[in-house]
C-alpha cells in the first residue's frame, strides 16, 4: 500500500526519460543478458546498477564455459545472446573439454581476459540502442495491482516500467566474511542492496540464505612454476559463437598443483578458525566448488586435491587459485597456501572471502522466470539459487526475452527438457527448487545426446529468428550448414574406401578388417574409424564444426534415433497443459504430499508435474484421468 501512495504522490514528478518497458536491476552477466535482449526486441530498456564501472565483473573465476556451462554459453549465443561473442574477444587460452569422450559431454573452456571481458561487455552495452544505463541502488519495487511497476532507489528517484527484471546477483543483504571479521558488502569493496529483500517479503515472495565464496589471488611473480604441470590449451580456431571466426594468436598456460599432506595437517590446525566450523558461515554453499576447509572435513580419505593456477589477465600478475578457496582468517591463508607445491613463496594480493547473501527460492516462479506473485516481475541469476556465470546469463536472457515479449503483449518463450540446457536449467529450479546453489552439468539432461554443444544453432537459431534476436541471413547458413551436412553424408554413402586405406588404423584397435572395399558411412559407424583418416576430396575444405557435426550424425545414428523416440513421448506428456488455477486439494485421489506439492509448484503441464519431487507415478495416472475428463 505504501508502494503505491509513493508512486502516486511522484507520477506527476516522473520524466518522459523516467519511463521503461523493461528496467533491469543489476549490472552482471544476468544483467547485461537481460537488458540486450531486452533492448533488441524494440524495448526501452534501462539497466540499473549500483556501479557501472563494474558492469559485467568477473568476480570469481577468470574462466567462461567447461562441461554443461559451455552447453549454456553455445545457447545463449543461438538465442541471440552476447556471452560467447565477448567470451571470444577476451579469450586468452581457450581448450576442448572431454574431446576423448562422447560428443554429448565435449565443451569449450576459455581462460578470459577478466578487464577486457568487462570492457568488452560494457561496450556493446554502451552502444545498444533503446538501453540506456543509469547507477543507483534499488530499494524498493512498485507494485500496483499486482503489476510490477517501477523501481525506487536510494536516493528516493522512481523509475516507472512496465516490466522489471531483479538480477542482483550476491547483492541482497550480502555480507562479507573473512573469518571472524564480517562486513556488508554485495561483493569485496561494493555496497549491498539491503533493503530490496524487504521489498520482496512484502509483496510475499519467500527469502533464503545462500552463500559463495572465493579464493586468494597470488602473484605470478612470487611463484615457481617448476613445481607444476603447464595446462595449454588447443590450437585452432575454437570459438564459442558460430559467428566468430577468431584465433587467439597467444594462448597463455594455466598451471597445475595439488594439495600435500601438509596442507591438510595445517587446514585441521587451524579449523576451529574456519567460518564454517565456527558457525560465521549458516547457509548453504555450492557442493562442487567448496573452501578447501569443508574438502579436508569432508573427504579425510583424500591424500591431495587439484589446484589450478590460472591468469586473470594479459596485463596483471594476479593469478587465481582454483581448488584453494577459503575464508580462513587474514593471517592463516598464507600459510595454508604456501603447504602446495610451486606455492611456497606466494604472496598474496587479495585475500579470499566468502559472501552470504538473499535468494528467492525459484518454485515461486513460471516457467517464463516471472513471480507467480506479481505480474510482470522477473527474476534471473544468483537470485533464484545458481552459481555461475553461465547460469546467470542464460537466465537473464531468458527474463529478458521474456519480459519484452510481455510488454509487446506476445505469449512467453518457453524452452523444455528436449530443446536445450537451458530449459533444463528452468526446469530443474522452478520445479524442483533448491537446497544449495545450482550447477549446470550434462548428467542433469536426459537428452544430452541431442543437446550437444554443435547443434545448438540448428536447435535455437531458427527459435531466435522468430522472436526477433537472430536476423534471416543468419538463419540462412544454419540451413546451409544442415544442406552441407546432408550432402556430405550421402556422398559418404556412395564414396568407398579400400583395405589398404583403413586396415592399419583397424589393427592397431584389434578391430576386424576388411576384404573389400565398404562404403564410408558404414566404416565410420566403426568406433576405430575417424573422418581424418579419410582420403575424398570432397573432406579437404569442410570446417572442423562441420566435419564433427557429419561424424557424430553417423556414428551415434541408433542412439539419436532412440532419443528422438524417448522425446516425442515426453513431449506428449509436456503438451498436457494444466490449468494455472486448477485446485490440488479438491483432487481427494491424489496423495496427500502430492496435493501440497502441486499446489505449491502449480505446474503448467503433465509432464513438468512429473518432475515435482514427492509426486509419485500413480499421482500422475490420476491426474491424466482427471485432465481427460
Amino acid at each position: 500500500m505504501m508502494n503505491e501512495q509513493r508512486f502516486l504522490m511522484n507520477e506527476q514528478r516522473i520524466t518522459k526519460n523516467n519511463i521503461y518497458d523493461v528496467i533491469v536491476i543489476g549490472g552482471g552477466h544476468a544483467g547485461c543478458e537481460a537488458a540486450l535482449a531486452a533492448a533488441r526486441l524494440g524495448c526501452n530498456t534501462l539497466i540499473l546498477t549500483i556501479n557501472i564501472q563494474k558492469i559485467a565483473l568477473m568476480p570469481c573465476n577468470p574462466s567462461i564455459g567447461g562441461i554443461g556451462k559451455g552447453h549454456l554459453v553455445r545457447e545463449i549465443d543461438a538465442l541471440g545472446g552476447q556471452m560467447a561473442k565477448v567470451a571470444d574477444k577476451a579469450a586468452i587460452q581457450i581448450k576442448t573439454l572431454n574431446s576423448s569422450r562422447g560428443p554429448a559431454v565435449r565443451a569449450l573452456r576459455a581462460q578470459a581476459d577478466k578487464k577486457i571481458y568487462e570492457g568488452e561487455m560494457r561496450n556493446v552495452l554502451f552502444n545498444q540502442s533503446n538501453l540506456h544505463i543509469k547507477q543507483g541502488l534499488a530499494e524498493d519495487i512498485i507494485v500496483k495491482n499486482n503489476e510490477a511497476r517501477g523501481v525506487v532507489t536510494a536516493t528516493g528517484h522512481i523509475y516507472e516500467g512496465k516490466t522489471v527484471v531483479l538480477a542482483a546477483g550476491t547483492f541482497m543483504k550480502g555480507r562479507l566474511v573473512i573469518g571472524e571479521a564480517n562486513m556488508r558488502g554485495g561483493r569485496m569493496g561494493e555496497w549491498p542492496a539491503q533493503k530490496i529483500s524487504t521489498s520482496l517479503k512484502k509483496i510475499g515472495l519467500e527469502i533464503e540464505r545462500f552463500q559463495s565464496a572465493t579464493p586468494p589471488r597470488v602473484s605470478s611473480r612470487s611463484l615457481d612454476y617448476s613445481k607444476m604441470k603447464v595446462q595449454d590449451g588447443d590450437k585452432g580456431q575454437l570459438t564459442f559463437s558460430v559467428d566468430s571466426n577468431s584465433e587467439i594468436a597467444e594462448q597463455i598456460p594455466s598451471f597445475l598443483t595439488r594439495t600435500t599432506k601438509k596442507t591438510e595437517t595445517v587446514v585441521k590446525k587451524y579449523l576451529k578458525y574456519s567460518p564454517i566450523k565456527s558457525g560465521s558461515l549458516k547457509s548453504h554453499g555450492p557442493p562442487y566448488s567448496p573452501s578447501i576447509d569443508p574438502k579436508i572435513i569432508n573427504f579425510p580419505d583424500k591424500e591431495s586435491h587439484p589446484v589450478f593456477v590460472e591468469p586473470e589477465g594479459r596485463l596483471t600478475q594476479e593469478m587465481y587459485l582454483q581448488g584453494l578457496t577459503t575464508a580462513m582468517p587474514a593471517s592463516l591463508q598464507e600459510e595454508i597456501i604456501r603447504t602446495v607445491p610451486g606455492l611456497e613463496e606466494a604472496k598474496i594480493m587479495r585475500l579470499g572471502y566468502a559472501v552470504e547473501y538473499d535468494l528467492v527460492p525459484p518454485q515461486q516462479l513460471k516457467l517464463s522466470l516471472e513471480t507467480k506473485e506479481v505480474k510482470g516481475l522477473y527474476l534471473a541469476g544468483q537470485v533464484i539459487g545458481t552459481t555461475g556465470y553461465e547460469e546467470a546469463a542464460a537466465l537473464g536472457l531468458m527474463a529478458g526475452i521474456n519480459a519484452a515479449r510481455q510488454v509487446k503483449s506476445e505469449s512467453p518463450l518457453i524452452l523444455d527438457r528436449s530443446q536445450a540446457y537451458i530449459g533444463v536449467l528452468i526446469d530443474d529450479l522452478v520445479t524442483k527448487g533448491v537446497d544449495e546453489p545450482y550447477r549446470m552439468f550434462t548428467s542433469r539432461a536426459e537428452y544430452r545426446l541431442m543437446l550437444r554443444c554443435d547443434n545448438a544453432d540448428i536447435r535455437l537459431r531458427p527459435i531466435a529468428c522468430r522472436i526477433g534476436l537472430a536476423t534471416k541471413s543468419q538463419l540462412k547458413e544454419i540451413k546451409k550448414k544442415e544442406e552441407k551436412v546432408s550432402e556430405i553424408i550421402y556422398k559418404l554413402k556412395k564414396y568407398k574406401v579400400a583395405p589398404a586405406d583403413v586396415n592399419g588404423y583397424l589393427s592397431e584397435s584389434n578391430e576386424g578388417k576388411i576384404k573389400h572395399s565398404e562404403p564410408a558411412y558404414g566404416l565410420l559407424q566403426r568406433p576405430a574409424v575417424k573422418m581424418s583418416m579419410l582420403e575424398a576430396p570432397f573432406l579437404k575444405n569442410i570446417s572442423s564444426d562441420l566435419r564433427e557435426s557429419v561424424e557424430i550424425k553417423i556414428k551415434y545414428e541408433g542412439y539419436i534415433n532412440k532419443q528422438m523416440d524417448e522425446i516425442s513421448r515426453f513431449q506428449r506428456l509436456e503438451h498436457a497443459k494444466i490449468p494455472r488455477d486448477t485446485d490440488y486439494s479438491e483432487i481427494k485421489t491424489l496423495s496427500f504430499e502430492a496435493r501440497e506439492k502441486l499446489n505449491k509448484v502449480k505446474p503448467a503441464s503433465l509432464g513438468q508435474a512429473s518432475r515435482i519431487p514427492g509426486v509419485r507415478p500413480s499421482d500422475i495416472s490420476i491426474l491424466h484421468i482427471y485432465l481427460r475428463n
